[in-house]
C-alpha cells in the first residue's frame, strides 16, 4: 500500500508540471499585462513601469516561472491585486463557508439518490420506476437560476422559513440557519441526475450472475440489495463523487452569489471581474492538485470497499 501511495505521489508531479506551465503561459500571453489593468485609464508610462516592476512581469519569463514555482511550493501566492490581502488568508478565509455548506450537501445527495436508486432499480419498468424518471428529467431540465429565484421567494420571503442571504459569526448558525435553504436547492437540483445515474449502475449489477445466485440460495432479498448489488454498485457511485468533489467548490458559485455566502466560488466570480489574477492563479493550481489527490484516495476507497480490488 505505501509503495502504492508513493509511486502514484512521484506519477503527480509531471501532471502537476503540466498544469504549472498551462497556467503560466495562458496568465502572460493570453491574460494580457496586468500593469494596464492595475494602472488605470488615467495612468502613464512611468506608472505602469513601476507596477510592472512591483509585480516582477519586467523580469525575463523563466524568472517568473521560477517566482511561480516557488509560490506554489511555498503556499505563498502573495497578496490579492484588488484588496491588498495575503491570497493565503483569502482562500483560507473562504474555504470554511464552502465547506459549510458542501459536505453535508454531498452527503446528504449522495445517499438520497443511492436510496432511491437501489429502490426504483429492483422495480424496472414498473409505474413507479418511469414515474421517478419522467420528474428527474423534468428536473434536471429546469435551470438552477429558477430553483434559487423560486426558492428565495417562496421559502424566504413568502414563507419566512429562511433568511434570503447573509452569513453568520458561528458555525451551527451558518449550516441550520443560513445554509438550510442553499442546501435544499442544491439538493433539488443535483438529486435528479445523480439518482439517474446510480440506477444505471445498480442496474448494471441486478442482473448478474452472482444475484442469481444469492437469490437461489435464498438470501433474502433485503440482503441482496443493500450488500451484494451496493457493494459492487458502490465503485462507480465513488468514482463520480469522488471526482466531483473538488469541482464542487467552484461549481456552487451561482448558490455562493445569490445567497451571499463568502465561499471559493463567489470569490472566483469576483477575482475574475476584478482580474485579480493571483487569486485566481492559486486557487486554479490548488483545485487541480486537490483533484489528483482525490483521484488517489478513490483508488483506496475501491480497496477498502472490495479488498479484491488490486491496487497498481
Amino acid at each position: 500500500m505505501t509503495a502504492y501511495i508513493l509511486r502514484r505521489l512521484w506519477q503527480m508531479a509531471p501532471t502537476m508540471l503540466g498544469v504549472i506551465l498551462l497556467v503560466f503561459f495562458l496568465f502572460n500571453w493570453v491574460g494580457g499585462d496586468p500593469a494596464y489593468l492595475l494602472a488605470g485609464k488615467m495612468s502613464n508610462v512611468e506608472q505602469i513601469a513601476n507596477i510592472r516592476t512591483q509585480l516582477g512581469i519586467d523580469q525575463p519569463y523563466y524568472v517568473q516561472l521560477w517566482i511561480f514555482i516557488k509560490q506554489i511550493l511555498t503556499f505563498n501566492f502573495g497578496n490579492s491585486w484588488s484588496t491588498g490581502e495575503a491570497v493565503s488568508s483569502i482562500i483560507g478565509s473562504r474555504l470554511g463557508p464552502s465547506l459549510t455548506v458542501l459536505i453535508p450537501l454531498t452527503i446528504l445527495e449522495t445517499l438520497i439518490a443511492i436510496a432511491l436508486a437501489l429502490a426504483i432499480a429492483f422495480k424496472r419498468g414498473s409505474l413507479t420506476d418511469r414515474t421517478v424518471m419522467i420528474a428527474c428529467t423534468v428536473g434536471m431540465s429546469i435551470s438552477i437560476l429558477v430553483y434559487i429565484i423560486v426558492g428565495q421567494y417562496f421559502f424566504a420571503y413568502q414563507l419566512s422559513l429562511f433568511p434570503v442571504q447573509g452569513w453568520g459569526n458561528s458555525f451551527s448558525e451558518n449550516l441550520f440557519k443560513y445554509s438550510a435553504l442553499p442546501i435544499l436547492i442544491a439538493l433539488a437540483v443535483g438529486v435528479a441526475p445523480n439518482l439517474r445515474l446510480f440506477r444505471s449502475f445498480v442496474l448494471d449489477e441486478v442482473n448478474q450472475d452472482y444475484v442469481r445466485t444469492a437469490r437461489a440460495k435464498g438470501v433474502p432479498e433485503r440482503r441482496v440489495k443493500w450488500v451484494h448489488v451496493l457493494r459492487n454498485a458502490s465503485i462507480p457511485i465513488i468514482t463520480h463523487v469522488m471526482s466531483n468533489l473538488p469541482a464542487l467548490l467552484i461549481g456552487a458559485f451561482l448558490i455562493e452569489r445569490f445567497f451571499s455566502i463568502p465561499g471559493i466560488g463567489r470569490e472566483v466570480i469576483l477575482a475574475v471581474e476584478r482580474s485579480d489574477f493571483p487569486v485566481i492563479k492559486a486557487i486554479t493550481v490548488y483545485v487541480a492538485a486537490a483533484t489528483m489527490i482525490f483521484n488517489l484516495l478513490t483508488d483506496l476507497l475501491y480497496q477498502a470497499v472490495d479488498p479484491r480490488v488490486q491496487l497498481k
